[in-house]
């Protein structure tokens, strides 16, 4: 090895001795790898939805302890649970509802969000300020916070990106596309001024549709809000919001803060419905509702397949365009549609050529000659000769041997075949006598 030659007049030691070191470390990495057993097969999944964990083993070879670990985990099962499902973190506290905690049974709520210690089972008992460490550790699968995708894994809170991957950074975008640029939305923001009486008792503050995201309304002043809601379907619902809670409001989950001078509303979304915020009068002075919201671009140019080329060989041209598509309905609608966002921008047209390779030989005839008679039947002629276009549409005649997959056209054919017409003799009248030889 280069190592271990004898160091030659002029052969600096200090190259030598880091091929040594580099030798070394490379060997101690093989003999680390080396004494581990393959990976075993992944678990199955801790979670039949909303993310879970699974992992593989591997076993030690060695007789001294190995460096590393001997598991490794990975997400699975990640599509959402239906909505009847209910919370992963809830489940768990619920189960203890039938084991009695010091002599009595309780309804346990989950307690979520624990700065300290997120992956402990921490629960409220219903009704009451106890709060209860129920178990030390969750479930694998079970989110750290409420409103991120990490996850506990055996006790401890995992990284988890918006692509699933464990130990991942990739974060949503404002719109809610994993890694994307916030082009896919636009932000909304605006204040409204009650202007209340006593014949106008309520009022639309703003319309929030179907999609939107990170929602946020503060009003302050004497009034209250009130949502009316319709869901791409039709239906049509109202919720007064009459107290502090968090509310599920056409799937859509509504977070409401009351207080005597204010009210603040907060929506996460994607919003499962068309939501319209109203205002309903309730003191002498009039309220400010400030609000600000993402709103899908639902409605976006889409690019077109290219066109039918415009010759069948020898080449030609083809053309894309554009159509205005609606995300919520998946159909094409009217170009207006698309034009009321400015953030859309409809894409040019694009040209390529096609069908570029020579159109085959093929057999071309000259128009037939004058029929030889112009009855009894004739002959006329033609010539046929084997020709090839290019791509700028010249036509050469060449060898007829390429021409010899097509049958050859006929250079002879009959015409006038019909009978020329002729004179018809018919039979002599009788005889006639003069007058003047008859007395």
């Amino acid at each position: 090895m280069e190592c271990c030659r004898r160091a030659t007049p002029g052969t600096p030691l200090l190259f030598l001795a880091f091929l040594l070191l580099s030798s070394r470390t490379a060997r101690s990495e093989e003999d680390r790898d080396g004494l581990w057993d393959a990976w075993g097969p992944w678990s199955e999944c801790s979670r039949t939805c909303g993310g879970g964990a699974s992992y593989s083993l591997r076993r030690c070879l060695s007789s001294k302890s190995c460096e590393g670990r001997n598991i490794r985990y990975r997400t699975c099962s990640n599509v959402d649970c239906p909505p009847e499902s209910g919370d992963f973190r809830a489940q768990q506290c619920s189960a203890h509802n039938d084991v009695k905690h010091h002599g009595q049974f309780y309804e346990w709520l989950p307690v979520s969000n624990d700065p300290d210690n997120p992956c402990s089972l921490k629960c409220q008992a219903k009704g009451t300020a106890l709060v209860v460490e129920l178990a030390p550790k969750v479930l694998d699968g079970t989110r750290c916070y409420t409103e991120s995708l990490d996850m506990c894994i055996s006790g401890l809170c995992q990284i988890v990106g918006c692509d699933h991957q464990l130990g991942s950074t990739v974060k949503e975008d404002n719109c809610g596309v994993c890694n994307g640029d916030g082009s896919t939305c636009r932000l909304v923001r605006g204040q409204y001024k009650s202007q209340l009486s006593a014949t106008k008792l309520d009022d639309t503050v703003v319309a929030i549709p179907y999609g939107s995201r990170h929602i946020r309304l503060v009003l302050k002043g004497p009034d209250h809000l009130y949502l009316e809601t319709k869901t791409l379907q039709g239906a049509k619902g109202e919720n007064s919001l009459s107290s502090t809670g968090t509310f599920l409001v056409d799937n859509s989950s509504v977070d409401f803060q009351k207080f005597p001078d204010k009210e603040i509303l907060r929506m996460a979304g994607p919003l499962t419905a068309d939501f319209i915020v109203k205002i309903r009068n309730s003191g002498p002075t009039d309220s400010t509702v400030q609000f600000i919201f993402y709103q899908p671009i639902i409605h976006r140019w889409r690019e077109t397949d290219f066109f039918p080329c415009s010759a069948t060989c020898g080449g030609g041209y083809q053309l894309t365009s554009a159509e205005c598509y609606d995300l919520r309905s998946n159909r094409v609608v009217a170009d207006q549609y698309c034009h009321y966002y400015p953030e859309n921008i409809k894409p040019k047209p694009k040209l390529q050529e096609c069908n570029l390779d020579p159109c085959p030989a093929r057999w071309e005839a000259t128009p037939w000659t004058a029929c030889s008679s112009s009855c009894g039947g004739g002959i006329q002629s033609r010539a046929v000769s084997c020709v090839e276009e290019d791509i700028q549409g010249h036509v050469t005649s060449v060898e007829e041997w390429k021409c010899m997959y097509t049958p050859k056209m006929p250079i002879v054919q009959p015409c006038n075949i019909f009978d020329c017409p002729k004179w018809l003799a018919q039979e002599w009248s009788p005889v006639t006598v003069p007058s003047f030889f008859v007395h």
